[in-house]
């Protein structure tokens, strides 16, 4: 796979990732399952933009609180994903919302993952991008939170995320991929995926369980 072409993974699933991953040692990758798309029919797939927040308790004089995400979502290249890790859950940091979705749709990215909360739910529905969560909420980070770095390595939902890495999401979950491992694991997702479907062809025949497991090894 080309760094630059992610369409392979257009056939896979965030479940077949976690299981390649586990495979290999790389058993943190799969972010907590408190986290759910705001729209259980899209799938997420893009390269990792990644923002750091903090919280905070009061505006400074003359803050532009937004700046730094301001500058993210600006620089955000087509097929991109933003990865916002605010520590979540969260009851008070809500980084993401309508018009940074309108932003980052037109400037091509794939959609935002976030640990913090979400707001403008039903016109982020209506627009069909994807975003995935830590929870809805109305609040403003305005004088709550501010994002202090973008492009650093981050832990999001309980995953280590860096700018460049794979992040893949859909309705069961969202998976992180390495980027130093993005070939290997791919590789050997497609290769899953070709052993589930002649188990579950052989499955809808009438063949046992156990022996298909015994001749495909996969479940």
């Amino acid at each position: 796979m080309k760094s630059t072409d992610l369409s392979p993974l257009n056939t896979l699933n965030a479940a077949v990732l976690s299981d390649v991953m586990d495979s290999l040692g790389l058993n943190r990758q799969a972010m907590k399952p408190f986290m759910r798309p705001l729209d259980d029919d899209l799938v997420l797939v893009g390269r990792a933009r990644t923002g750091l927040y903090m919280p905070a308790y009061a505006l400074r004089e003359g803050e532009n609180p937004y700046e730094v995400e301001i500058a993210l979502v600006d620089d955000l290249k087509p097929g991109e994903v933003v990865v916002l890790a605010c520590n979540g859950p969260t009851d008070r940091i809500a980084p993401w919302g309508e018009l940074l979705s309108t932003a980052s749709r037109a400037r091509g990215a794939a959609g935002c993952v976030t640990d913090g909360l979400v707001r403008d739910v039903k016109q982020i529905r209506a627009m069909r991008f994807a975003v995935f969560h830590g929870g809805i909420g109305p609040l403003d980070t305005r004088g709550r939170a501010r994002m202090v770095e973008r492009d650093t390595p981050v832990e999001c939902a309980g995953v280590a995320v860096r700018t460049g890495d794979i992040v893949l999401g859909d309705v069961d979950g969202i998976v992180v991929i390495p980027r130093e491992h993005e070939q290997e694991i791919v590789a050997r997702a497609i290769e899953k995926v070709s052993g589930e479907n002649r188990s579950r062809d052989a499955l809808r025949q009438g063949e046992l369980l156990g022996d298909v497991f015994r001749r495909f090894g996969i479940l």
